[in-house]
């Protein structure tokens, strides 16, 4: 059978309507049918979680996607954890689920969890004002300067335009030089009054961490986080990435083919907007403790806080693909981007450096969540989030990953690899 003609069989499965239970087991037991819904359930989930890999393993074939890795997670259960295509193109290594991806901007829920965990032991201050620990923090506004708050800066509401000076970031220019600069930008709004999507200025943060406590602000994520929820391959920076044994290359497209690149520098130097690496072993973890699994490191009401709306984000709902079509209303927490999706609350964040991506999101009041990481620049993977969603909540179907009109591999890629 021709590759087409997989791909459509596949595409016509994952999208046809949810499971439907047996005949048999409907007329089986009728006086038992708490057992009956126990065991639906878990079928059901047992056939999302094998769309899911199917869908995986189509979209590594993908010609503008080299590997990926998703996980799924009920409860405090990892349903799937499965890595797809190669680490890098050309080389035999396949992904598996302990492939080490960079989270990009999935790395602030780190940062505003860590101060959310200060904040609780009183070292820190939702509300405390930042100059007074960092003087040399300034805006073009004076007073707006002596009027930003932590809280501010975990929520993008420091008044600047969206993604003020990345681009001299990206050029290489050091981090301190880029925080002097700030007052050199325009104002939006005064502080608190608007919301502009920051990597520079989010990652003040920990610089205020570091001032309050004395300790580097990695040590208090790896101490805080990383150890005691068991992410064992999550570190920070370019060397820790590429000192270790099964991490993913990124990938550009150059003259019409996609490529390995080294990994940049630049968005490293903001560690707490974007500095961490991690598998998504590593992510299924960290969606087990969010969605309430481990309150003795992330107690409910820290995760409450967290997840609280603080600005609203409208634009987000004008977006393509799913966020026009399932968004009911958008905002920003601590970290975190919170929305309505077709009416359930989905906490969520993505992330983009060059050569990779990343997604996570989850429905807090289901306990149902999904991670997924992909080393390349492509678009298809990330209509998996929404696809898996959808199955979840029974929803229409809809094709968020156009996998009919998108282009594949002749080749044979590397063994797949899959891990619970």
């Amino acid at each position: 059978m021709r590759l087409p003609t997989i791909l459509t069989a596949i595409t016509g499965a994952i999208l046809s309507c949810g499971l439907g239970l047996p005949a048999a087991l409907h007329a089986a037991a009728p006086d038992r049918p708490s057992v009956l819904a126990v065991d639906g359930e878990r079928l059901r989930l047992e056939q999302i979680s094998q769309d899911v890999t199917d869908l995986a393993n189509t979209l590594a074939r993908v010609q503008d996607v080299a590997g990926l890795a998703v996980v799924l997670v009920k409860d405090d259960r990892i349903l799937l954890s499965h890595g797809a295509g190669a680490t890098a193109i050309g080389s035999g290594d396949p992904v598996d689920a302990d492939t080490v991806f960079r989270l990009a901007s999935l790395s602030k829920a780190f940062a505003a969890t860590v101060a959310g965990q200060l904040v609780r032991e009183g070292a820190l201050d939702w509300q405390m004002l930042v100059q007074p620990w960092l003087p040399g923090f300034r805006l073009a506004n004076d007073d707006d300067a002596t009027r930003a708050t932590l809280r501010d800066l975990l929520s993008h509401r420091v008044g600047l335009p969206f993604n003020t000076l990345d681009r001299r970031l990206e050029a290489n220019e050091p981090y301190p030089l880029l925080v002097e600069a700030l007052p050199q930008v325009p104002m939006t709004c005064p502080v608190g009054d608007c919301f502009g999507y920051q990597n520079i200025a989010f990652s003040l943060v920990g610089d205020l961490i570091f001032a309050t406590t004395g300790d580097f602000y990695s040590y208090q994520v790896e101490k805080r986080l990383f150890d005691p929820l068991g992410m064992h391959s999550a570190t920070y920076g370019r060397p820790a990435l590429e000192d270790g044994d099964n991490w993913a290359r990124p990938h550009v497209r150059r003259n019409g083919q996609l490529q390995p690149v080294t990994p940049k520098d630049t968005y490293y130097r903001v560690a707490p907007a974007a500095g961490i690496n991690a598998s998504i072993t590593d992510l299924g973890q960290w969606l087990i403790a969010n969605m309430g699994g481990r309150p003795e490191v992330l107690p409910s009401a820290l995760l409450e806080e967290l997840f609280q709306p603080v600005v609203d984000t409208p634009y987000e709902i004008r977006g393509n693909g799913w966020r026009r079509h399932r968004l009911d209303s958008a905002g920003y927490g601590l970290g975190w981007r919170i929305m309505d999706y077709a009416g359930e609350r989905l906490v969520f964040h993505a992330g983009a450096v060059q050569g990779y991506r990343a997604m996570l999101g989850f429905l807090p009041e289901h306990r149902f969540g999904i991670a997924v990481l992909w080393n390349s620049e492509a678009v298809a993977p990330s209509g998996l989030m929404a696809t898996t969603l959808d199955r979840y909540l029974e929803l229409p179907a809809r094709d968020w990953l156009n996998l009919d009109r998108l282009r594949y591999r002749p080749q044979p890629l590397p063994r797949q690899a899959s891990g619970n």
